[in-house]
Order: structure tokens, then sequence, then C-alpha cells
């Protein structure tokens, strides 16, 4: 959203900065002064939570590094050495292993919300598609964090899915196979795999932050969406990114930041697996592979279709066709609070989703597996058939006029600001004569 800039260097430091490398004028007009619509909830800011728990990541991650060893006989003890021998080691094993099941949680609701209040329309499908580009990418980072761990469910894990390319046999006889090969670095997975899965997993994150800065950037150029879903008119709808905007996201993202502490420090484990804590053994086979609870909704999508082939294509296209959402959806009307049909398909999407990460924890047989493939059939029918007909038989509410018609109502808005009073001088009264 273009703006006059409002920067104003106060020393002659500033001045001589700012005429070389505008860095602090960047920084408040993009971060201070940004006009940001003034409606928007509590539901915006899980975009900087986001940035912050990005920031976290690489800084633990960074640390972990540095004692970790990425072999095949020394990863599960490097780790445990960490968390017993190194100081504070507990702390930032957790902290980082927490915090990337509190980044999906963050990501999840920012995607969700995203979907509700339709910021994915024009004139934001860049911001949209670069969104779901850094979502596929923490779900690869965070496939091959989980792997370094070294215990029975991350060999296990690392073994069934990579397996995966091996369906591409059947398209091409021996490509599946020669792929799995590569990726292992050998006929099965060990030290090679590992060393591969480490170095990329050091890689993504500053990928991820690449990118979290474009999508900063695509944001800045049409400006925020808001619940409404209607466009800013006037200079009424805004207010500065600072203060307003700046308290609000500091309140929301210390709440968030208690809740990850208390994970951390009271329930580290809750959210993991116990076979984890045995160091990896390729003879033995657990007898329920789990993945973590962020790839259960994909995981239970993958099982629910019988042939090994399509239950990839199908994994895969359950997060590609999240990049086709903007041109899927017709309706002309951003905010789903306006749409009353397409709204209670929208609630049933999330529970599909709720469910099939439920269904992804479970054994695929009986009642498990025929669920698993009724909202894995939902799952692709709200974006392929309720989006694209629901948005042209739909009858919208009536929008509002303005962002600030809802609170201020039609009559203030529409009223001209009043004019400042002016003051009038006093009449003196003439002198009696005497």
């Amino acid at each position: 959203m273009a703006h006059p800039s409002s920067y104003e260097p106060n020393t002659g430091i500033e001045r001589w900065i700012d005429a070389r490398l505008p860095v602090p004028r960047l920084m408040h007009d993009q971060f201070l002064a940004f006009p940001t619509p003034r409606n928007l909830n509590y539901w915006w800011t899980f975009g900087g939570i986001l940035t912050f728990m990005l920031a976290a990541q690489i800084a633990t991650g960074v640390v972990l590094a540095m004692h970790y060893v990425p072999s095949e006989h020394g990863a599960f003890d490097s780790v445990e050495k960490i968390m017993r021998d190194v100081n504070w080691g507990w702390l930032l094993r957790y902290s980082h292993a927490v915090g990337a099941s509190m980044f999906f949680v963050a990501v999840y609701i920012h995607t969700f919300r995203g979907l509700y209040y339709g910021s994915y329309k024009a004139p934001r499908e860049v911001l949209w598609i670069l969104g779901v580009l850094i979502l596929l990418l923490m779900i690869a980072t965070a496939f091959m964090g989980y792997s370094l761990v070294w215990g029975q469910m991350s060999f296990w894990a690392v073994t069934v899915i990579t397996n995966l390319f091996s369906s591409l046999d059947s398209v091409v006889p021996g490509l599946g196979t020669r792929l799995v090969q590569w990726i292992w670095g050998g006929f099965s997975v060990g030290g090679p795999t590992l060393n591969r899965l480490y170095s990329l997993h050091y890689l993504f994150p500053f990928i991820i932050a690449g990118v979290v800065v474009l999508h900063i950037w695509a944001l800045h150029i049409p400006g925020n969406n808001n619940p409404t879903g209607i466009d800013v008119k006037t200079a009424r709808d805004t207010v500065p990114f600072h203060p307003y905007y700046t308290i609000k996201d500091g309140f929301a993202l210390v709440g968030f930041i208690f809740l990850f502490a208390a994970v951390v420090f009271y329930a580290p484990n809750y959210l993991g697996h116990p076979d984890n804590y045995v160091p990896a053994n390729p003879l033995q086979t657990p007898p329920h592979i789990v993945p973590e609870w962020y790839f259960l909704p994909f995981y239970a999508i993958l099982r629910a279709i019988p042939n090994k082939l399509l239950g990839v294509i199908a994994l895969l296209s359950s997060i590609s066709v999240l990049f086709f959402v903007p041109w899927l959806d017709t309706s002309r009307v951003r905010s789903t609070s306006y749409r009353p049909i397409y709204k209670w398909f929208f609630w049933a999407f999330a529970v599909t989703c709720v469910a099939l990460g439920y269904l992804g924890s479970q054994q695929p047989e009986g009642v498990y597996l025929v669920l698993g493939r009724i909202f894995t059939v939902y799952y692709f029918a709200f974006f392929l058939l309720v989006m694209p007909i629901v948005g042209l038989i739909e009858k919208p509410r009536g929008l509002p006029g303005s962002i600030t018609e809802p609170v201020l109502g039609p009559e203030e808005v529409a009223a001209p600001p009043a004019p400042a009073a002016r003051k009038v001088p006093l009449k003196r009264k003439p002198a009696e004569v005497a």
C-alpha cells in the first residue's frame, strides 16, 4: 500500500545514513507508520507470532547443530549428550522440538484465517502463493528435522516416506527405485541418508526466511486484508501500525510465549512418541509407524487410497491444491462472514482436517479406514466443487459501505469531519456617557 514517507531524520548521522542507505526510512515507513486497517482482530496477530517462532527455531537450531553428530552411530547418543551434558542443552532441545509443534499450530491458524476471510483473493494472489510455499518448505524442514533424532520412529518414518518415490516404478520401470537409492545414498536408510537430511535441514530455514521477506513485501504492496473483506477507502479506515498493532501483536505474542513455555517446562514429550527414545534398529519394525502430529492429516489421506501411486498423488495434491485456491473460489465476496451457505461448508472442512488428523494416528483398518476415505473425499471436494459452485449460486449478505461503518454507523462515516471551532471576539459594550 503506497503512502508518502513521514520519516524525518533528527540528527546529522541519521541524515547521512538516510542519504546513502535509507534503511531507517524503510523500517519506519513499512513497519511503524504503515497504514493498517483499523478493524483487524487477534487472528491477524499470528503473522507476527510466526516471525518470532521462525527466529526462535533458527537460533536454537544453530546452537544444537554445534553439538549434534550426524553419523549413523553417533546421532542418537549426541542428542542424549545434549540433553544431559551440555549446559542448558535440555532447554535448547525441548524448545526446538516443541517449537516445531507451536510453529505448525500458528501456521495452521494463520492459514485457516486466510481461508475464512478470503485473504487469497485479488490483489493478494502472490501473497497467498508465497504463504503456501512457506508451508511446503516448513513441512519438508520438519520432516528432515524429525529424522535427525535417529530413534525408532524417526528411522522408520524416513524409510516409509522416502520409499514413496518407488511408486514411480509403475510409471517408468526402475525410475522410482533409482530415485530412492539416490536419496538414501545406498541400498537402505543409513549414514549417508542422515548426512543429507542434516545438511538440508540446516539450509531450509534460511530459505524459509528469504521467502518470508518476499511474503511480507507482497503484503505491503496491496496492504492488509481485514475481517470485512472491504478495501480501504479513506484515511479514516486505517491507523499507523505503531503503536496500535505493535501493542496488540506484542500482547498476543506474550500470551503465545506463555503457552509455549508451559509445554516446554511441563509437557515437552506430550506430542512426541515414546519409541523415539529407543535407538534406531533396522531389524525391528515398530508395530505402528506414526509421524509427528502436524503430518497426520496428510498421512491419513495417503493411507486412504489403496493404490500406492494414487496415494502419493493424493498426498501431493492435498498441499498443491492450495496454490490454486485464488482461482477456484468464484465468489466476489472475500469474507466468509457475509456468505451464509459457504460458511457451513467451511466449518465442515475445518472439522474434516481435525478428523483426518485423528484418523492418521489410528490403524488403517475397519471403520477408521472407511472414515478416512470419506473425509478425504470431502477434503478435495471442498476445493474442487464447493468453492467453484457455491461461489456462483450463493447470494451473500449485504456488505457495509466501509471498514468503519460496522463500528461507527453509516451516518458517522458519511458525515464530513466537524470543522474546528472559531473563536469569535466578544463585542464590548460602549462606555456609558456620564
